[in-house]
């Protein structure tokens, strides 16, 4: 029997709860599945173990999985069992249901023992949806019933390993070979990297959020990008079966990569947005700068009126709408707002004519260009229709603050903020100090506002203000 892998580890766990961080293991199943040389059938290794989780499991995951405080008092801590763990998992694709969960409860516990933990991860979730897209469920219960699946209890977590053996099993019977390892090469993204690259390139890519520069023969970067795994995202760009276009390119120019690890994805943001504007890389188009960029104000006979990003002052010119990445942005969605509540194309600056204007003729305007509704009344209306668009005044007096963790807690990142720009980025108290008390000029860019305005809209617990009249250490933000 052919495989996809010459070695796959079949893994579940059964938890405390659903938070990696907060909750733990209680028991490990791992099924080890490894290839004959020889063309024989594969050799298949079960082993199971309970898990102390050092903590209560609660009454309800109790009942769940049948594993009780009493079964795990006198079981081995993950610590005395994770060299078990490590030699079952070696050089194997890791293989789960719902694959994101357990394999990070299993980073977690190596992360408190400071142990290294990394592998291919193929979610059989993913699979089953792939292989059958029109299947109405993914969830195991529902591969179990569709394939036939035989175990002897669910919620177990050798049994439930097992039943991912067998439905693997299942697909090799019942469906072509190439077409099952087309499915899985596509969800392992396997990289197949340029020859001009070294075999090992991305082994020290870190699986961090951050920001990655591809170089060719000039020094200036080919392409800056963004990701919350960076090796995950560098690898995908040189995948065969995902390659874009730009990816092609970039695999035949590509001599060299450099990644800058950040604490989480805003912070990967920002540095992007800043990279890409400062060094032009040639592949990069969404973020490279933006000349015609800008906002809209609203001049003292409320005329729209448009501000480019070079010449707005962040924090000073108010109120503004947008931001737009052109003048002709702009004037699309004055058009639009036009057209949904009968404004006046003339009063709007988008039609020079006296007289009614186009929309009036079509009874599409209430007037304003004639006189049937004041000027007052008709740019009331325009306000109305552009609060979703207003950019809100700064709220704080002065700078914000915003904190990130990485997920190992080993790294704080703490981004200065003020008026929707960004000041800089502080990894220690030296480089916060200096950046609240001689902080560079607010630079306004589009697309860090933007970010930072989301940012706003979904978590504005993340700014904190800045204390009065003291500093606040970067260990005091961070805490």
């Amino acid at each position: 029997m052919t495989l996809f892998a010459p070695a796959i580890a079949f893994v579940d766990l059964e938890t405390t709860g659903t938070r990696a961080r907060a909750d733990r293991i209680t028991e490990v199943g791992i099924v080890r599945v490894a290839v004959d040389a020889q063309g024989g059938p594969p050799s298949v290794e079960s082993w199971s173990s309970l898990v102390d989780p050092g903590i209560p499991i609660p009454p309800e995951i109790q009942a769940l999985t049948g594993i009780t405080d009493a079964m795990v008092r006198s079981a081995p801590t993950f610590g005395s069992v994770v060299r078990d763990i490590e030699e079952r998992l070696c050089d194997c694709v890791f293989v789960a249901h719902n694959a994101r969960f357990d394999y990070g409860f299993l980073k977690q516990e190596f992360a408190r023992l400071q142990r290294p933990f990394k592998a291919k991860v193929l979610c059989t979730v993913r699979l089953s949806r792939r292989l059958f897209p029109e299947a109405p469920s993914h969830s195991l219960d529902a591969l179990i019933a569709r394939h036939g699946i035989e175990i002897a209890a669910r919620h177990r977590a050798l049994d439930d390993a097992t039943a991912l053996w067998k439905f693997v099993e299942t697909l090799y019977a019942t469906l072509p070979s190439a077409g099952i390892e087309a499915a899985v090469r596509r969800l392992l993204r396997i990289p197949s990297l340029p020859t001009q690259l070294p075999p090992d390139a991305l082994d020290a890519i870190p699986e961090a959020p951050g920001v990655y520069l591809f170089y060719g023969e000039n020094p200036l970067p080919l392409y800056i990008g963004k990701s919350r795994n960076l090796r995950e995202r560098v690898g995908a760009h040189f995948s065969s079966d995902w390659a874009s276009e730009t990816d092609l390119r970039l695999s035949a120019e590509i001599r060299r990569i450099e990644c800058e690890p950040t604490a989480g994805e805003l912070g990967a943001l920002l540095r992007e947005a800043q990279l890409v504007k400062a060094l032009m890389p040639a592949h990069n188009r969404a973020l490279r700068r933006k000349a015609d960029a800008g906002v809209m104000t609203l001049g003292d006979e409320g005329r729209p009126s448009f501000v480019r990003a070079d010449a707005f002052e962040p924090g000073v010119t108010s109120p503004a709408y947008g931001p737009f990445g052109s003048r002709r942005a702009m004037r699309g969605m004055l058009a639009a707002l036009a057209h949904d509540h009968a404004l006046c194309l003339t009063r709007l600056g988008l039609e020079r004519r006296v007289g009614p204007c186009f929309s009036r003729q079509l009874r599409r305007c209430r007037g304003a260009c004639d006189g049937t509704e004041s000027p007052h009344v008709h740019d009331e209306r325009l306000r109305e229709a552009l609060a979703p668009l207003a950019i809100p005044r700064w709220p704080f007096d002065g700078a914000a603050l915003i904190r990130e963790r990485s997920e190992d807690g080993e790294r704080v990142d703490v981004h200065v903020v003020r008026d929707w720009s960004w000041v800089g980025t502080a990894r220690d108290d030296a480089e916060l100090a200096s950046l609240l008390e001689a902080p560079p000029r607010p630079v306004f860019d589009v697309d860090v506002t933007r970010l930072l305005l989301r940012t706003w809209a979904k978590r504005r617990s993340a700014f904190v203000r800045v204390p009065v009249p003291t500093l606040a250490s970067h260990e005091e933000i961070a805490a």
